[in-house]
């Protein structure tokens, strides 16, 4: 069979002749649909994501959409290394059925971004009976625009979203969220300008995607309080697209009702995302959420590898 092999961590992955999967008595391989070319994907065949170094060489990719033998759709993945999802057929331990009616490449696109936002919003509903004020913290990214389209759909009473590219945020700004444009000249432009944004309502959950100074000018801002300072803030670190550090003033947790934790591959199990994995598909499926993809066929990889812009390149077979 056909599937992406990555020998290197500084080499795309080029479309190989490699072995079938070995199928364990009583289980069946699955035949790819789609596999989205996320960046955790990039990072864990780099050997530069936080979860280690990679064995080489490996297949890379950890979910997809694929076809069971009967017929059916199923999203599945979570294989063990060095065994990805890119190939023509694979074994993978879990399996969720996609609802009628959804897309399965937008699935195969929108699953793991999505899920990254949807955990810790029904989470929250969860914890505190409704979203209030919600900001999103690299709103204009994949992950981050789908989460401000999760939390309209959950109810959040406002969403902010704050990004720095205006077509997506004009975007945002159209299904309902207000906009903060985070491409401002130096710190004090940006906590201004997300401070302005919070000034009547201080935020229950912030999603930040960014970190670094991004976050330390979201601290400035959170300190500074709404006309509801004594509120409860859960502020969730989900990505580092900013930088890897930022700096937490001592004052913010002693003057203001914050909780600051982090979300994501380690402090999430996978058997939480995929019980969390119907209702994402099911929003999928009503169009609550979307996402753009790019399809390229499996001999394209390579190319695949190299696609940047506002789609997520979804893996397909030739």
């Amino acid at each position: 069979m056909r599937a992406a092999i990555v020998t290197n961590p500084d080499a795309p992955p080029v479309c190989e002749d490699v072995p079938e999967p070995e199928v364990p008595p009583g289980r069946e391989p699955l035949h790819l649909v789609g596999a989205g070319l996320h960046n955790i994907v990039r990072g864990l065949a780099s050997g530069r994501h936080y979860h280690g170094r990679a064995a080489y060489p490996l297949v890379p990719g950890i979910d997809a959409v694929a076809r069971t033998g009967d017929g059916r759709l199923v999203y599945t993945g979570y294989a063990r290394p060095p065994f990805g999802t890119m190939a023509e057929r694979l074994l993978a331990p879990h399996q969720v059925e996609v609802p009628a009616g959804a897309d399965p490449l937008a699935i195969a696109a929108g699953m793991n971004p999505g899920l990254s936002g949807w955990m810790v919003l029904t989470s929250r509903r969860r914890e505190v009976g409704a979203l209030g004020t919600v900001l999103v913290l690299g709103a204009t990214g994949m992950s981050g625009g789908l989460a401000v389209q999760g939390a309209l759909a959950l109810g959040a009473e406002r969403v902010v979203a704050a990004g720095r590219d205006p077509e997506s945020l004009e975007r945002l700004r159209g299904v309902g969220a207000t906009t903060v444009s985070l491409a401002q000249d130096g710190p004090d432009a940006l906590e201004e300008a997300l401070a302005g944004a919070l000034a009547d309502r201080s935020p229950g959950l912030v999603l930040d995607y960014l970190w670094g100074p991004v976050a330390e000018a979201a601290f400035a801002a959170v300190g500074r309080g709404g006309a509801d300072a004594e509120a409860d803030t859960a502020y969730v670190q989900i990505g580092s697209l900013a930088g890897a550090r930022a700096s937490l003033p001592g004052e913010l947790l002693r003057s203001r009702r914050i909780r600051i934790s982090g979300s994501g591959a380690g402090s999430v199990s996978v058997e939480e995302m995929l019980a969390a994995a119907p209702e994402v598909m099911a929003r999928f499926a009503d169009g609550s959420l979307s996402v753009p993809y790019t399809a390229y066929p499996l001999s394209r990889v390579g190319d695949a590898w190299a696609h940047t812009g506002r789609s997520r390149a979804v893996v397909v077979p030739d």
